[in-house]
């Protein structure tokens, strides 16, 4: 009886809720009407709704009353969910075309996780992407007030979306969002326990080549050294004059400072987030608009290789991701996608790191204690790394999987993608599931979408 008086209570709440939402039927750059059911809008949140945190919602292209439903964030902090939409898991794609100085294109991305599931491309938090606040002062806040402004979202995006409310529930991300994908996913627990209206059918989290605790940088060398980029004889000598710590100068020797400068110096020509790509130089707000005279397409910035009778052509991480900066800060862009007029007070930047330098502070370092507690609630994981990233190596990620101490019920053994290995799994009797991704970086959908697809 509780429970029909919420659900009726809801429904007249949901009559009188102002409209934050839209769906979008068309975006410039793509050809013809979206072939997807794609919503934006804004969600108020803290104690005058003064943070407004955007969304982009894409129901499922199977069945969404019946999907599961994926919150997707992103690392940074501070980088947008666009990030996961275009680049990841999401339906769109940019179009593998040098920037001319017209609108970037989209096409659709045919191993979109929209298959399977819905996804809400959260941008979290404040002055990520979109999101905005309705005052202009007194927005400094922690890592775990911002996970709280996320739970704060996730219940009143469903108590807008009450049709959603029985579909299963699962936080995904990668990257800084392994310290803080665990944190949200705890508060949903706890909420549903205390029997917060509307409960979450949370499931479960899955977590991409996730940050997790101070300690993962002195995997850096092992993993350097299992790729060939060091010699046997510099990872010896670093092993005895490091004593494996490799991170922390204060207590270092004086020939493990020489050992680490040599192994810097070899590792400096190397893209860390994906080690066979060519490296780009990352500007926070690139810039968008120049003369005639000094326009340089990305065309520029190619790197050519000849190998015997072809050239092929590659472009940085960078290069591809400036696209969106491109694309994302035309003014057609965002009327279309409904963002508020006056509240982009600068560039539109796919990640803006320097809001842990001002108003983020980050105050959690080890989401191991969260892991360990979910998995005694029983809920499902899904960790999984591209095996080619330097940043969180799947050394230091299988690591801090073995100090769980739970037992092994499915061991070592390959995954199949079209009768080629896509990775390696292992499964735990805590629901978790460890998958690498064979020649992914640090964001594995982006590098091998077909196997991350089927991962």
């Amino acid at each position: 009886m509780f429970h029909l008086l919420f659900l009726v209570t809801l429904f007249l709440y949901v009559q009188s809720l102002p409209q934050n939402s839209s769906i979008v039927e068309y975006l410039p750059g793509f050809d013809g009407p979206l072939p997807f059911y794609l919503q934006t809008g804004y969600i108020g949140v803290a104690k005058f709704e003064e943070i407004q945190l955007f969304y982009y919602f894409v129901k499922s292209e199977f069945d969404p009353k019946k999907d599961p439903i994926l919150l997707w964030v992103a690392g940074g902090p501070g980088c947008s969910s666009f990030t996961g939409l275009v680049y990841e898991v999401g339906p769109l794609a940019f179009g593998q075309k040098a920037y001319n100085g017209s609108l970037p294109f989209l096409v659709s991305r045919p191993y979109s996780w929209t298959k399977f599931a819905s996804i809400i491309f959260l941008d979290e938090p404040l002055n990520t992407g979109f999101s905005c606040a309705t005052t202009s002062t007194g927005h400094n806040y922690t890592d775990l007030q911002a996970c709280d402004q996320v739970y704060e979202f996730l219940q009143k995006w469903f108590i807008n979306h009450p049709e959603f409310i029985s579909n299963p529930f699962y936080v995904s991300g990668d990257s800084y969002a392994g310290i803080t994908v665990p944190v949200m996913v705890q508060l949903i627990s706890n909420g549903n326990e205390a029997g917060k209206e509307p409960l979450i059918n949370l499931k479960g989290y899955s977590l991409g080549n996730p940050k997790t605790f101070p300690e993962e940088n002195n995997y850096k060398i092992p993993f350097s050294h299992g790729m060939g980029l060091i010699s046997n004889e510099l990872y010896k000598s670093l092993k005895r004059t490091c004593k494996g710590e490799y991170q922390s100068t204060k207590s270092t020797s004086k020939l493990c400072s020489q050992n680490l400068k040599i192994f810097k110096e070899l590792v400096s020509g190397i893209c860390d987030e994906q080690i066979l790509e060519p490296c780009g130089t990352y500007s926070e707000e690139p810039k968008l608009r120049q003369s005639s005279s000094e326009t340089r397409s990305l065309e520029e910035n190619f790197i050519f290789l000849t190998r015997d009778d072809f050239t092929y052509r590659r472009t940085s991480r960078v290069d591809k991701h400036n696209l969106s900066a491109y694309w994302a800060n035309d003014p057609k862009v965002q009327e279309a996608l409904h963002v508020r007029k006056g509240t982009i007070k600068r560039t539109w930047a796919r990640c803006r790191a320097s809001i842990g330098d001002k108003s983020y502070a980050i105050t959690l370092m080890n989401s191991i204690p969260y892991h360990a507690n979910l998995s005694k609630k029983g809920y499902r994981s899904l960790i999984y790394s591209g095996d080619h990233d330097m940043i969180v190596p799947f050394q230091s990620t299988q690591a801090w999987i073995k100090y769980l101490n739970y037992p092994i019920i499915d061991d070592w053994r390959p995954w199949m993608v079209d009768e080629q290995v896509g990775g390696y799994t292992r499964s735990y009797s805590n629901h978790m599931t460890y998958a690498t991704v064979k020649g992914g970086g640090h964001t594995a959908p982006e590098d091998r979408p077909e196997e991350s697809f089927y991962m």
